[in-house]
């Protein structure tokens, strides 16, 4: 594991878009939230690109995400804002140029394959965390998610209880693993790839957005045939915003898919976290230790940063 080094003010942070193109306008805004952090911002020559549904041709975008990473000015590597595209870009990633230039990375949604990949091929720990346009330029930017970047600037133990949100046990015990996963769009779509999701002894955190609960019950169901759901120590789930059937069809609930497919597995699993596309978003570092308890409903991560 490869812990990256703590902010402190007069740092550098670099806007990338590895996925969509952002909103311009709230990642502008964004900006003021930083520079009241004591941080500073240097946008990628293409963070502004826009090619079709990407945030540029994937060369340039693979090129912003080199060109973070290797500039000795820049002290963490932001992901602008999710969407589509990432996976795209990670056969042709120089992920020794990663292990060797080790930095906060930071992002959510789309970006979870790049979390994926990043830390299987060089083991540095991530954070899955609001993104400037996606999150942060908006208004509607929740106290609690400002407060979570605070665990950037020296490291510190994380701990989610009911104190930030009702939490319901899906399948109840005790557990301890690295904590790893995000989108479940995207980590079902790592399997049968070079990056598909390692989950042996493994907290799985799974959220997602706009996705009904049939399509739902597919990807935990792929999931499953894969073996991966027999492998894992505990199940983190996040909030998945808009999953509800549309059109008046007939339905099962999102409760009763998780219920299904995580309510047997021996592990401890509970539901309820704002983590995802949410406010507030709780913001997790990827690839700590984690401990999940059904009896005390709670979530304590390790420092993501030294």
């Amino acid at each position: 594991m490869i812990t990256p080094k703590a902010l402190k003010p007069g740092d550098t942070v670099g806007f990338i878009a590895p996925a969509s193109p952002p909103n311009i306008a709230q990642m502008e805004k964004s900006i003021e939230f930083f520079t009241s952090l004591g941080l500073k911002v240097k946008e990628g020559k293409h963070v502004r690109d826009v090619y079709g549904y990407l945030g540029g041709k994937d060369e340039d975008r693979l090129q912003d995400l080199h060109e973070a990473f290797a500039d000795p000015e820049i002290d963490a590597v932001i992901c602008a804002g999710g969407g589509y595209g990432t996976a795209r870009l990670a056969a042709r990633i120089d992920y020794e140029l990663i292990q060797q230039n080790p930095k906060i990375f930071w992002g959510y949604s789309d970006i979870t394959f790049l979390h994926t990949a990043i830390r299987q091929e060089t083991g540095l720990v991530t954070f899955h965390g609001p993104m400037p346009a996606s999150d942060i330029g908006k208004d509607t930017f929740h106290d609690l998610s400002k407060r979570m970047f605070d665990q950037l600037f020296e490291p510190k133990e994380l701990h989610y209880t009911e104190a930030i949100s009702p939490l319901s046990v899906v399948s109840e015990g005790e557990s301890v693993g690295e904590l790893t996963g995000g989108n479940l769009t995207l980590i079902t779509s790592s399997l049968g790839t070079p990056w598909e999701i390692d989950l042996k002894n493994k907290v799985l955190l799974i959220e997602d957005i706009d996705e009904e609960p049939y399509r739902v019950d597919g990807m935990l169901n792929q999931l499953r045939m894969a073996g991966k759901l027999d492998q894992l120590s505990g199940i983190v789930i996040g909030d998945f915003k808009n999953a509800v059937p549309t059109n008046g069809k007939p339905s099962l609930s999102l409760e009763e898919v998780l219920g299904h497919y995580l309510g047997d597995l021996g592990v401890p699993v509970l539901s309820g976290f704002k983590i995802g596309h949410c406010e507030p978003h709780f913001a997790v570092p990827l690839g700590v230790k984690a401990r999940l308890s059904s009896s005390r409903k709670s979530l304590t991560l390790l420092p993501g940063v030294e």
